[in-house]
């Protein structure tokens, strides 16, 4: 399992369209690509450092440009952010967790549906 590296909302950002791409990207792409944001190309930057700090992302000079590559996967670093959760709020209880979806009401029946053949797959 990948270490639980923190990333925050905005890096989240920047990490959805590095896991988005199958090559590396430079800083304009990513702008590009968060255009809505209204970042600055200096933001991005900062976000990308911090990122590179944490141990998410590697940054590679080619020619005049930096590219950028994802250091973890989306499911490392979902998986770890789920265990991370699980063992926070719910002191590692998995079916807390469940108990606390199901009963908020949070999972719609096409969920339920899925999750109850994902467990019988599971079971075989």
């Amino acid at each position: 399992m990948a270490k639980n590296i923190s990333i925050g909302e905005a890096e989240l950002e920047i990490m959805k369209v590095l896991w988005s791409r199958q090559e590396p990207v430079t800083t304009a792409d990513i702008n590009a690509a968060v255009a809505d944001k209204g970042w600055k190309r200096t933001t991005i930057s900062t976000f990308l450092g911090r990122l590179a700090e944490k141990g998410a992302v590697v940054c590679e000079k080619k020619g005049n440009s930096y590219l950028y590559s994802p250091l973890i996967t989306k499911s490392e670093y979902r998986r770890a952010q789920t265990q991370s959760l699980i063992t926070s709020l719910y002191e590692g209880s998995v079916k807390d967790l469940a108990v606390s979806l199901f009963s908020e009401q949070t999972l719609s029946e096409e969920d339920v549906r899925e999750l109850m053949a994902f467990l019988s797959e599971k079971e075989d």
